[in-house]
């Protein structure tokens, strides 16, 4: 099912639903990688300063393809009795320790913000894409970032916040029109998944 060509999707299944967020993850995935390919914009190795923000929030649907891996995993009540155990408003899934590129230990699983901060854009009230971005890009790439803004205003294709968003809300209304703290939308989604598969078995 295609959400650019306007298809509504009705009477889904959690796991239907899951894997139509998984594709739109995937897409974006795909046209992040082209962005970052023309213009060279990069995180810094073993980042991850973004992910520590106390603030972040995120939707119930974005982690739904989370929740059902953990379930094939049989891993959901485990992690649904470490968020209830360990109240914190820093990702759970983040792991400081880990080497890499970056700090999650769950890159494939991980929401939609988490995505598409650093290789986005916001579309103003002119009308006009706005790189969203962190200030370490800015400012330690910063010839590549002025450049990135160039290729932009000059029509270079680049992820729009919105446009993500509102993909995923043709998915599902409900588990999109409320934001929670990254936790507590992970929380749900797993509630969610163990209540929709307890009523199936």
């Amino acid at each position: 099912m295609d959400t650019d060509r306007g298809i509504v999707f009705l009477a889904m299944s959690l796991e239907e639903k899951a894997a139509a967020v998984a594709l739109v993850f995937e897409k974006l995935d795909r046209q992040i990688a082209s962005f970052q390919a023309s213009t060279t914009l990069h995180c810094q190795w073993g980042c991850g300063k973004c992910c520590f923000k106390p603030d972040i929030e995120a939707t119930v649907l974005e982690f739904l393809p989370f929740a059902v891996h953990l379930y094939r995993q049989q891993a959901a009540e485990h992690w649904l009795e470490r968020i209830q155990h360990h109240p914190t408003s820093i990702c759970l899934i983040l792991n400081p320790t880990q080497s890499g590129a970056g700090l999650c230990a769950e890159y494939v699983h991980r929401g939609l913000i988490c995505r598409l901060f650093g290789y986005s854009a916001r579309t103003n009230k002119y009308a006009k894409k706005e790189l969203v971005t962190c200030q370490i890009i800015k400012t330690e790439q910063a010839a590549a970032y002025h450049n990135a803004m160039l290729q932009i205003e000059g029509g270079l294709d680049v992820p729009v916040m919105n446009q993500y968003y509102m993909q995923l809300h043709a998915i599902d209304f409900e588990l999109t029109q409320h934001f929670y703290p990254i936790n507590e939308a992970i929380k749900r989604a797993i509630e969610l998944v163990l209540q929709y598969y307890a009523y199936r078995n």
